[in-house]
C-alpha cells in the first residue's frame, strides 16, 4: 500500500501521525488561506481543507489527507499573525477567556470497487486561557513561538503555560484530531496507525 500523502507543511501534523505509526509522504499544498467576507469559522476550515486536498497530485491508488485549523472567539477567525504586534493583539483577545479551536480534515482516494472517495470530519476544542498581563504577552511574543500558529500560540510548546484548561481533543489544538482522522482513514482503507490494529507503534 502506498503511504498516506499529507498535504500539509505542518511539522506538528506530521509528527502526530508518525508517532502512531502512519506511513507518510509529505507534499504541502499551496492554496490561498484568506477567509472570505462573513465566512463562518467552521465553513472556512472545511473550505481550506478541501482546497488543499484538491491541490496536490497523488499517485494512482494513493490517499491524501488535508487539514486546516483555526482559532475563533466571538465568531472571529484568528489565523496566523504576520507580526509581533498582531500576535500580541490576538493574545489580548484570548486573555482570561474561553475560545474554540476548530480543525476540519478531508481524505481523498480511490475505493477498489466504488471508485473515487472523499470523506472528512471536524473537531472543536474549547480552550480557556489564563489572564495575561502585558509583561506575559510581551515575553511570549519575544519567544517567537507564535509564528505560523493560528491564534498566535502553541499548546505543545511554552504556550502550554498560557492555557488554564481544555475541553475536547488535545491533538486537535496541536493541529489534527487524531481519533477522528484515524477513524476515517480506517473506514476508507487508507494507511492508518499500527496502534489502531493492536500493534506497537
Amino acid at each position: 500500500m502506498l503511504p498516506l500523502l499529507l498535504a500539509s507543511a505542518s511539522p506538528r501534523r506530521r509528527e502526530l501521525l508518525e508517532r502512531v505509526g502512519v506511513a507518510l509522504e509529505v507534499r504541502p499544498a499551496d492554496v490561498d488561506e484568506a477567509a472570505l467576507p462573513g465566512e463562518r469559522p467552521d465553513a472556512y476550515v472545511l473550505r481550506i481543507a478541501r482546497a488543499k486536498a484538491a491541490a496536490v497530485t497523488r499517485r494512482p491508488g494513493q490517499f491524501v489527507l488535508a487539514a486546516d485549523t483555526t482559532v475563533t472567539i466571538d465568531g472571529e477567525i484568528l489565523g496566523k499573525a504576520a507580526t509581533g504586534e498582531e500576535a500580541a493583539a490576538m493574545l489580548r483577545k484570548l486573555s482570561g477567556r474561553v475560545h474554540q479551536v476548530i480543525t476540519a480534515f478531508v481524505v481523498r482516494g480511490d475505493d477498489e470497487t466504488d471508485g473515487p472517495v472523499q470523506r472528512g470530519g471536524a473537531a472543536t476544542t474549547a480552550v480557556a486561557m489564563i489572564a495575561m498581563d502585558e509583561a506575559v504577552i510581551s515575553d511570549y511574543v519575544a519567544s517567537g513561538e507564535w509564528r505560523g500558529k493560528a491564534g498566535a500560540y502553541a499548546i505543545q510548546g511554552i504556550g502550554a503555560a498560557l492555557v488554564a484548561r481544555i475541553e475536547g481533543s488535545v491533538s486537535n489544538v496541536i493541529g489534527l484530531p487524531l481519533v477522528e482522522v484515524l477513524e476515517v482513514l480506517r473506514a476508507v482503507g487508507a494507511p492508518s496507525a499500527r496502534l489502531a490494529h493492536g500493534m506497537p507503534a
